[in-house]
């Protein structure tokens, strides 16, 4: 049984940035509710860039939240289309990716997308099952609903048209194929960032030239990261892992900027409206951000790891950085005869992705940034010999200790 429309639509509208159209999903909620068949929302995902952090994740969360609502979330692979490469935001045209690549990732997105969605409620589907069908007609026939002058429209062909930079003509294709994936389901709402406004348009537009009702769009805002400027890439290091360890997020979600406590309550958690106006209301009293940032991050941290995960990640964050004391059950590193010394063991922290490179390990020891049992280490230290039980700290957040 569905909640009612105007129930349904405060969740529905939390942190969205553009709707298109209020009244278009209205009326959808309407016969939703009136017949009890549920809305299918549509999200498709570029299986070129499979590691997801919490800014890939303010979607999927939008979707999580329509699936608890009771609507049929359907999830499309690009596999067919990955083939091309999204051109959107590029000043270049992107090098495609081959079957084997595009399979390793998408089941890399498989293992990462249901830490957010019920498994048992979602619907997988490869838009190659459809895409690859379609003779040259269909393509010609797909090709003629749309004019070279609308996708000029979009703002990086402009760019590249103004430039001289080439633009392949197989990439006027990618939002065609886009769209189309909304007639093959007839998608009664798709999901998808800002960046995506030009492909999820063109699904509605599609759907009107086959005869079809036209999905709703709806269109999440991008996500800041740590630094709280730029938005959360993996790239800039601003980024929070759905796959990092519990105590990392939970450490990571504390360093959110306090000006972005509001924002990631909105994007980042399933937290009812009314619940984040009263987190406000505790802010604009005085409240210390640093309490509420607690309950932020604990309930981030149990979203992707459990409840259980999250407590162990409490009381390690109290432990290593609010009483400054060595963590209890951190990792362990257990070192063989050739490694007597820490310079020795640097291989063995980038193996174990502790540092990238030994440069990088110099460098923190440089700015203060590595311990050894609770010591600040100097480079001339590096010749120190490693016992079995000693405690490596690097930074604030990575604990190892080194069994013999």
């Amino acid at each position: 049984m569905f909640l009612a429309p105007e129930e349904q639509l405060p969740m529905i509208l939390k942190g969205v940035h553009t709707l298109v159209d209020e009244q278009e999903l209205k009326d959808k909620l309407q016969r939703s509710y009136n017949t009890g068949k549920p809305l299918l929302v549509k999200l498709g995902l570029d299986p070129s860039a499979p590691d997801i952090h919490l800014g890939h994740a303010v979607v999927l969360r939008k979707m999580k939240q329509l699936q608890d609502l009771g609507h049929q979330i359907v999830i499309i692979i690009g596999d067919f289309t990955g083939r091309i490469g999204d051109p959107t935001g590029k000043s270049k045209g992107r090098v495609a990716l081959s079957n084997e690549q595009v399979k390793g990732n998408a089941k890399t997105y498989y293992e990462q997308i249901f830490k957010v969605l019920d498994e048992t409620k979602t619907i997988v589907r490869f838009n190659s099952e459809w895409l690859s069908t379609l003779t040259f007609e269909n393509v010609i026939q797909l090709a003629s609903s749309i004019s070279v002058a609308r996708m000029l429209e979009r703002d990086d062909f402009q760019k590249r048209y103004k430039n001289e930079v080439p633009i392949s003509l197989h990439e006027f294709f990618y939002p065609l194929m886009q769209g189309y994936d909304s007639v093959e389901i007839q998608a009664d709402i798709e999901l998808g960032g800002t960046d995506q406004t030009f492909n999820i348009l063109m699904g509605r537009q599609l759907q009107k030239h086959f005869g079809q009702e036209k999905q709703i769009a709806l269109f999440m805002p991008l996500l800041e990261g740590l630094d709280g400027a730029e938005k959360m890439s993996k790239s800039l290091g601003n980024y929070i892992g759905v796959n990092e360890a519990p105590e990392v997020m939970f450490k990571k979600v504390m360093e959110v900027p306090d000006s972005l406590i509001i924002k990631y309550y909105e994007l980042a958690t399933d937290e009812h409206p009314t619940a984040i106006e009263k987190i406000q209301e505790r802010l604009k009293q005085g409240e210390n951000p640093r309490d509420i940032k607690l309950e932020l991050a604990t309930i981030i941290t149990t979203l992707y790891h459990g409840e259980e995960n999250a407590k162990k990640a409490i009381t390690f964050f109290k432990t290593a950085f609010q009483k400054r004391k060595i963590p209890e059950n951190i990792p362990t590193l257990t070192l063989t005869i050739e490694h007597k010394t820490l310079e020795q063991v640097i291989p063995l922290l980038i193996e174990n992705e502790l540092v990238k490179s030994k440069s990088e390990f110099m460098r923190l020891i440089s700015q203060n940034g590595v311990s050894l049992n609770q010591q600040k280490l100097q480079k001339e230290e590096v010749i120190k010999e490693i016992h079995s039980k000693d405690v490596l700290q690097i930074g604030k957040k990575r604990f190892i200790q080194f069994l013999r």
